[in-house]
């Protein structure tokens, strides 16, 4: 996926976001997220949005940590949610494709980063507020999906900050079933180790475990949103995710 597609992303998730984080109510409860509400969920997703938006708008070249978490509440809260929403769209939009700032994972450039980094935050988090709400989600399109577990898989839990880890060497398989994700690159192998994950695109090696399903749902479950689709083989692995796969962004 390209810059732009990533930033209509960013744009359109965060919207849905906000108009599902209103239905629901500062007060209610975020199941997927058990400990927030929604008011933490709009507090916390709109201080991301600012904190990225300020590397790429002032150029920042090193690490700062993120702003304080408003006092705001209620319509006041959704105002300023909606604001820095807006500004991160903004920002991206209008940056120089080769504007020179911080980034933490492997890509073509800082602003390739950002946004697929923000269209996938965004994303997650939208699906906090639609928890919230109740009823049916809005769906992920299957070539989003493949690109968030990509970004899961190769980037975010290749880093030595990844928890995902076995004193024992197993793998661990995660496959896309759609129809339109036939192809070895919707077929990813998770060697896990005491050291970080080592992710390669493809059926690489026989798998203790395999985590199957259509791609938004695999996309999903791999974030800890959804129960994992299909679970074949050594379940234990598919546990380990689930405890110790929690993302620290730095």
């Amino acid at each position: 996926m390209d810059i732009s597609r990533h930033i209509q992303m960013i744009s359109a998730e965060g919207q849905l976001l906000a108009r599902a984080a209103e239905r629901a109510g500062p007060d209610a409860k975020v199941p997927t997220c058990p400990d927030w509400e929604v008011r933490d969920l709009l507090r916390h997703t709109g201080m991301v949005h600012r904190w990225a938006a300020a590397f790429v708008a002032e150029r920042r070249t090193e690490f700062r940590l993120g702003g304080e978490l408003p006092e705001l509440d209620g319509a006041a809260l959704l105002d300023w949610f909606r604001e820095g929403h807006a500004a991160l769209v903004d920002t991206l939009t209008t940056a120089p494709p080769d504007v020179d700032c911080w980034s933490f994972l492997p890509a073509s450039s800082p602003l390739a980063f950002w946004a697929r980094r923000q269209a996938h935050e965004t994303t997650v988090h939208r699906v906090d507020a639609e928890s919230a709400r109740g009823g049916a989600p809005s769906p992920v399109a299957v070539e989003f999906a493949v690109d968030g577990v990509e970004e899961l898989l190769l980037g975010l839990h290749a880093r030595e900050k990844s928890q995902v880890r076995s004193d024992v060497p197993r793998v661990l398989r995660v496959r896309a079933t759609d129809a339109a994700a036939a192809a070895d690159d919707q077929v990813w192998t998770v060697r896990l180790s005491e050291g970080p994950p080592v992710t390669e695109r493809g059926a690489m090696a026989p798998a203790d475990c395999e985590i199957s399903g259509p791609a938004a749902e695999l996309y999903l479950s791999l974030w800890n949103r959804l129960p994992f689709p299909e679970v074949t083989g050594d379940r234990s692995l598919a546990a380990l995710w689930r405890e110790r796969s929690a993302i620290v962004m730095r």
